[in-house]
């Protein structure tokens, strides 16, 4: 009975783990795929992905980088070796798109609240998903700021 007792919060981190991983891996995905949903509607130039761009005053030779930037973010962000490169790549073009249309004069604009939502979930995911990455941001060092050597004035 006492064993069972010492287990049980074993098993609950254990299990606290595969769901933080879960929901991590999910949040990710979902960047992920809306990544590549937007890069493959750009690289097909639609009529109103054209008018967009116009609007905004990107020139027309962005047009054909803009699609391989999108695509190249959601794929370094798709593989586990590269997600955190992805993830720096990714809050870089978002923030990117966000200062686009705050140029023009459209601060909070829907398209500024879809970037600032997909770059809380994909860190929100990341940490979630990478304990290791986790501990490095937010580790609690026990030892004083100048390396426990008292201050001589």
């Amino acid at each position: 009975m006492d064993r069972n007792r010492s287990q049980q919060p074993k098993e609950r981190r254990v299990s606290s783990l595969i769901n933080r991983k879960f929901v991590g891996r999910t949040l990710v995905g979902l960047v992920v795929g809306l990544l590549l949903a937007d890069g493959l509607v750009q690289a097909a130039s639609p009529g109103f992905m054209v008018a967009a761009m116009d609007h905004i005053g990107l020139p027309e030779t962005f047009r054909e980088v803009l699609p391989i930037l999108t695509l190249t973010c959601a794929a370094t962000l798709a593989l586990p070796s590269t997600a955190l490169i992805g993830a720096v790549l990714t809050t870089g073009f978002l923030g990117g798109a966000v200062s686009l249309h705050a140029r023009i004069g459209e601060f909070g604009s829907p398209p500024q609240i879809v970037c600032l939502a997909l770059g809380v979930a994909m860190w929100t995911g990341l940490l979630l998903w990478r304990p290791d990455l986790r501990q490095l941001l937010f580790r609690r060092d026990a030892r004083p700021a100048t390396g426990g050597q008292p201050r001589t004035a």
